[in-house]
């Protein structure tokens, strides 16, 4: 038996989500708190995530998830490494750098992993791919009602972090994506002056 494809329905005009666009604006990890998503909700951002362009479908990111205790511990690892790298520093910030994951309830990292393809996919559209990656995700979470703020800091580019993490040759964090509860709402921020970043090509 021949399956019926499955088709989407052609864009329409959807003031709800034009204004969700409009006003977009991270929210802290530093001011959010629990609740984060239950599994359900959480799958379900993962899936949204993950709809981004894909040339030729190489799928060329993952996630790595930490919730609850997997926060504390993986969190060892980021103050080990930042003692190792600063061993004068004091001890209450091997405390503070070991607590950065705590400051959400839930912390997805992000893993560009290109991969090699025959049909020569740039790695560069890949790693594009994972950046799009991480911004659909704060959108899915927020659409959920949850706060979420994209970051990387400097453990995302430690050797040692990435080893805990399991990356491999060739793979990179394109960022962990911090996600709960906000606290208090986000203040607005500068944003670019479209005429000083477009241009319109003219034939010389």
């Amino acid at each position: 038996m021949t399956e019926t494809p499955i088709t989407f329905p052609l864009p329409t005009h959807r003031p709800e989500l034009i204004a969700f666009l409009s006003t977009r604006r991270s929210n802290l990890a530093k001011v959010m708190e629990g609740p984060g998503p239950d599994t359900e909700i959480r799958d379900k951002i993962l899936e949204i995530a993950a709809r981004v362009p894909d040339h030729r479908k190489l799928a060329p990111w993952r996630f790595v998830i930490f919730e609850g205790q997997a926060r504390s511990a993986f969190g060892q690892h980021i103050s080990t490494a930042f003692m190792a790298a600063n061993p004068t520093a004091p001890a209450d910030r091997a405390i503070f750098e070991g607590a950065r994951l705590i400051r959400a309830p839930l912390v997805v990292a992000v893993i560009s992993a290109p991969v090699d393809c025959p049909r020569g996919t740039p790695k560069w559209e890949q790693e594009l791919s994972a950046g799009a990656v991480c911004f659909n995700m704060c959108l899915a979470a927020q659409a959920h009602g949850f706060g979420a703020q994209w970051l990387t800091e400097w453990y995302a580019y430690d050797d040692t972090v990435n080893a805990a993490l399991g990356l491999t040759a060739g793979q990179r964090v394109a960022g962990y994506i911090y996600i709960g509860t906000p606290t208090t709402e986000s203040a607005p921020r500068t944003r670019p002056n479209l005429e000083n970043i477009t241009q319109f090509w003219r034939k010389i």
